[in-house]
């Protein structure tokens, strides 16, 4: 980070860096997005899990690894927590044998609430009574990504 000096060679505030701004801010949508999760039992990892099996019918621990960015043997211990909850089956559960991996009615419950939850950090961090610079990285966000402007 760089730290600006002033004419009489004081340090003044450190210049801004796109870098650690980003990364300040998703460490506090990350802990207020873990918060909401909490009551839920869920941490925004696992949902980020129910979320790829939900949205890929029949996902296979290779791919949930690849888009969790984790290792296989990460996404077989994952699943195995949440089938263990009552959250997704796991119709072929041989190691070495493809998978079926779904969620349950309870999983899916879970990821319409956890939805809710996670639509009222986005209102509360980057809606309309939000610091103006968070509002303008939210419509940022939805208009690089295609998400509705309005949310």
């Amino acid at each position: 980070m760089t730290v600006t000096v002033t004419g009489d060679g004081r340090t003044g505030t450190p210049a801004a860096s796109t870098s650690v701004t980003a990364l300040a801010l998703a460490r506090r949508v990350e802990a207020e997005l873990n918060a909401a999760l909490a009551p839920l039992d869920l941490t925004v990892r696992r949902l980020g899990l129910l979320g790829h099996i939900a949205g890929v019918p029949g996902v296979s621990f290779s791919d949930l690894a690849r888009m969790s960015g984790t290792t296989v043997q990460t996404a077989h211990a994952s699943v195995k927590a949440l089938v263990a909850t009552g959250l997704v089956r796991d119709h072929t559960s041989r190691a070495g044998s493809a998978s079926t991996i779904e969620l349950t009615p309870e999983g899916a419950r879970l990821l319409q609430a956890a939805r809710r939850a996670v639509a009222e950090v986005d209102e509360r961090m980057f809606g309309p009574g939000a610091d103006p610079a968070q509002r303008r990285v939210g419509d940022a966000v939805r208009a690089a990504f295609g998400g509705d402007p309005s949310s």
